[in-house]
């Protein structure tokens, strides 16, 4: 059992270090930019870079709202989030991308202190969700990492036409 408690203490440290990999990819896909480019819908009808860092801002939110209810309740049922049905979201959107970014690098910073600070047990408590019959603090950690990988994804392609990319680190 000792080495399934290892395998599993590094695993939530692996996760912990890709989400902290991936602020920083955000923070260089964007850097560089005004306002004006960053708001910029560089492929007709999909988000601009600006959308997209809201959105991973607002998604990192509610997943730090449901770690907060996962650790305080037993088992507590969660919604589904779904940026189309946010009416804050435009709200978000109006605030200064680099305002964006500064809050979704600070917030991440503060949910990898607290992920880095679970127990083992504290990384599988558990919640229902709508959408998976397992959801953990251990998935919900896995997902958000999967899924902001693809908006980072998004985040490449709508930079791509300001020229060269920022250089790594």
């Amino acid at each position: 059992m000792k080495d399934d408690g290892r395998a599993d203490r590094a695993a939530h440290a692996r996760l912990v270090q890709r989400l902290r990999d991936q602020a920083d990819e955000v923070r260089r896909l964007v850097a560089g930019l005004d306002e004006d480019a960053l708001a910029k819908r560089t492929i007709p009808e999909k988000w601009s870079l600006k959308e997209l860092v809201c959105h991973v801002l607002k998604v990192q939110r509610v997943f730090s709202e449901r770690l907060d209810r996962m650790l305080a309740e037993e088992n507590p049922s969660v919604t589904s989030y779904k940026a189309e049905d946010d009416p804050g979201f435009p709200k978000m959107v109006s605030i200064a991308a680099d305002q964006s970014l500064a809050a979704f690098l600070a917030e991440r910073e503060r949910y990898l202190d607290r992920l880095e600070d679970l127990s083992p047990a504290e990384w599988h408590r558990g919640a229902q969700h709508p959408d998976f019959s397992h959801y953990d603090v251990h998935f919900q950690t896995d997902y958000l990492a999967h899924h902001e990988a693809h908006h980072i994804y998004q985040m490449l392609q709508r930079r791509t036409p300001f020229g060269p990319l920022p250089p790594e680190g």
